[in-house]
């Protein structure tokens, strides 16, 4: 089977596709990068977000939090137990435990305490002024990236082309979510 690759300003509905072919509609250069540099930049947010979360593994609810309160809603810990060190992911009050994943793990020799395993963070060792400069260039990067975007894709009309919703598409919207 042929293979074909057309851009999207030489298809459309007058244009002529053998029957043997397979059409791939490919995205623009411009696209294309953007949506990889989002992705990059969401791999390394994330890997460094949780070395940020490292650094106090807990989540409060309401606009107070500290030692004098109650109010963790998820927590990432390890603690001392009669059979040695456990590692264990607290939500809302429920008790998990998840040694050798998050809150207690590493290889045998050099186990520790940490919430995410040095194996899902960037920086691998623990680095919390590291892992914010990372974590905020490639935010940076991110927020570029979504800005030249937007003013490309309403340049060349694809927003309003191809995101934006018609009239039609909102008056359709309540049976699409009801199928």
């Amino acid at each position: 089977m042929q293979s074909v690759a057309r851009s999207q300003s030489t298809v459309g509905p007058d244009t002529a596709v053998p029957k043997d072919a397979t059409l791939i509609y490919r995205q623009s250069r411009w696209t294309r990068l953007t949506h990889w540099l989002w992705a990059i930049s969401l791999f390394f947010m994330l890997l460094s977000g949780l070395q940020i979360f490292n650094a106090r593994p807990q989540l409060y609810i309401g606009k107070e939090s500290g030692f004098a309160y109650n109010n963790t809603i998820f927590a990432i810990g390890a603690e001392n137990t009669a059979s040695g060190p456990r590692g264990y992911t607290e939500i809302f009050g429920k008790r998990f435990d998840t040694t050798g994943v998050l809150g207690w793990s590493g290889p045998p020799d050099r186990e520790t305490a940490r919430a995410f395993p040095s194996w899902a963070t960037i920086p691998s060792y623990y680095d919390l002024g590291t892992a914010r400069v990372v974590h905020f260039f490639f935010a940076w990067i991110l927020t570029t990236t979504l800005v030249v975007w937007l003013v490309a894709s309403l340049v060349n009309g694809h927003l309003r082309r191809d995101l934006v919703p018609r009239i039609d598409d909102l008056r359709r919207l309540p049976r699409d979510i009801v199928d």
